[in-house]
């Protein structure tokens, strides 16, 4: 029962996070728009700290749009019951893991195996890589050096 109070107070947090960044970004893509028309007037100087300032808060929507679709993905898991399971090996991610990063989808020692892999780990097995081979079935077969030879005399 802990666990599910947990998942709640979560998905409350989670709500109000969402509608703190819509509101944020909506409002940043809207002074990214009066900052652009405004920019006409001034000097070299002017239009590069502007260009700089545009520069650093197009960034940060980028990075808030980002962590907007993460969480707008965690609320669809919460929807579909599946919050809270590591996507990699279906393990319960611990609450104190949830309460930090709400918006993870994987444990501990599966993001660390990602991270170390360079994050190609998560789709290997999600999507089943290892069933996928190169074109030729017999690809996999015994080659011999007789195999490779050709006759040249021709």
């Amino acid at each position: 029962m802990a666990r599910q109070d947990a998942l709640l107070r979560l998905h409350k947090s989670l709500i109000a996070r969402r509608t703190e960044l819509r509101k944020r970004l909506g409002f940043e893509l809207e002074e990214l728009a009066h900052v652009k028309h405004s920019s006409a007037s001034g000097d070299a100087a002017d239009a590069a700290f502007d260009a700089s300032g545009e520069e650093i808060s197009s960034t940060l929507a980028e990075l808030e749009a980002k962590e907007l679709a993460q969480i707008e993905r965690a609320l669809r898991r919460l929807k579909a019951g599946t919050y809270g399971k590591c996507e990699v090996c279906s393990i319960k991610i611990p609450v104190a893991r949830l309460n930090a990063l709400p918006f993870s989808t994987f444990c501990v020692d599966c993001q660390r195996e990602m991270e170390r892999d360079g994050g190609w780990s998560a789709d290997y097995n999600a999507n089943g890589w290892d069933r996928i081979r190169d074109g030729d079935p017999m690809a996999d077969r015994e080659v011999r050096i007789s195999d490779l030879e050709s006759d040249l005399s021709k």
